[in-house]
């Protein structure tokens, strides 16, 4: 195999190597898939503000994220289903990122349990939750998660109802007959049935529960006293609800363009919610982000870090946990050549001034 040298070749190798049912499911977005794009395009409308002359020769990673330090603000993100991707799946997945020193995001639609998941060895996991109409099988996954010293739970607050993901329709995707939902295999619904069209859409219009609103958000902190992160704002006045609810986070979230189109790329979204949330809690990105560079104009704007997923299943489809290990020192050393080149030698030196976005400046319309 030729030498990868970036985080975006993995997913041209995985294209060849995975069935096209499964690579569309982790490659595609919602309909005209707009803002699938843009999560990408957007950041390359920030531009830097390198500072010069600055001894860079220590750069300091670290964060500490809700309490917990990590190596680097570059995060895995929750992915469903990873064993299509490879065999030994999210235990491939946590293997990688405590290697790397780094917080893993385990979905609720896994193809490993949480307890699986926990017997890879030490790592720093928070569970990502779906709530389902069933409100004690919702109870029992979170006490399962915390049983097994997941330490938050991110709650996914933007799938009332799935995203029109067109190319699973015409794939009519369902998973795999040898895999399950690991998380609800003893529940009798661990599979997805065949149907006409994306059995998981049939999936989760069964089982997700429609009503979920701001009070089940402290209905949560009743059957938990681990942290709760809202994952899918883009907004400020959702981001004050979200705290005033009792959030102590929030993911600037468009789900990867999958539920929503025509939603503004995360990083676009990013500094509105930034100021909202006024230093009361961390906001995180997900989306897009495929480059240190990203990670730095993320931080730049106001992030506490971000989290990665696509690039983690395209990874571990090429070449299983050495694959996300790679990816995860890619974006690490990327990062790290980004802050030396803009004159930052820790995490708190990179601020608003080192960047400046195409939004900064609006063009003044010519008058008709």
């Amino acid at each position: 195999m030729e030498m990868i040298t970036n985080v975006s070749e993995y997913e041209v190798i995985a294209k060849e190597k995975l069935p096209k049912m499964v690579y569309d499911y982790y490659a595609s977005g919602a309909e005209d898939q707009w803002t699938l794009k843009e999560n990408r395009n957007a950041f390359s409308r920030i531009l830097f503000r390198p500072r010069i002359l600055i001894d860079v020769s220590k750069i300091d990673m670290m964060t500490t994220i809700l309490g917990f330090r990590i190596s680097m603000p570059i995060m895995v993100a929750p992915t469903g289903m990873q064993k299509m991707a490879h065999p030994e799946g999210e235990c491939a997945t946590a293997r990688a990122a405590s290697d790397a020193g780094t917080i893993m995001i385990l979905s609720s639609y896994a193809n490993s349990s949480v307890e699986e998941v926990a017997s890879t060895g030490s790592g720093i996991r928070f569970f990502q939750l779906y709530v389902h109409k069933d409100r004690n099988l919702v109870a029992q996954l979170v006490r399962r998660a915390e049983r097994a010293g997941f330490k938050a739970i991110a709650l996914t607050a933007d799938t009332p109802r799935l995203g029109r993901r067109e190319a699973d329709i015409k794939n009519r995707f369902t998973l795999p007959p040898y895999l399950t939902l690991k998380n609800f295999e003893g529940l009798d619904l661990g599979k997805i049935d065949k149907t006409d069209d994306s059995g998981l859409a049939s999936y989760v219009a069964n089982q997700i529960d429609q009503s979920l609103s701001w009070k089940d958000v402290k209905w949560l902190q009743t059957i938990t006293s681990l942290p709760i992160l809202v994952k899918g704002v883009l907004t400020a006045e959702d981001t004050k609800l979200a705290i005033e609810a009792g959030a102590a986070g929030i993911i600037v979230s468009n789900h990867g363009a999958r539920q929503l189109d025509y939603v503004p790329a995360t990083i676009m979204a990013l500094e509105e919610v930034v100021k909202a949330a006024q230093g009361k809690v961390p906001v995180f990105l997900d989306g897009g982000v495929r480059r240190g560079t990203d990670v730095f104009k993320a931080l730049a704007l106001g992030a506490s870090g971000i989290f990665i997923g696509r690039p983690v299943v395209f990874a571990l489809a090429v070449d299983g946990e050495a694959g996300v290990r790679k990816v995860l020192q890619m974006l690490h050393d990327e990062l790290e050549l980004t802050m030396a080149l803009s004159g930052c030698r820790s995490l708190k030196e990179i601020t608003r001034n080192h960047v400046v976005a195409d939004w900064d400046h609006p063009r003044v319309l010519p008058r008709l």
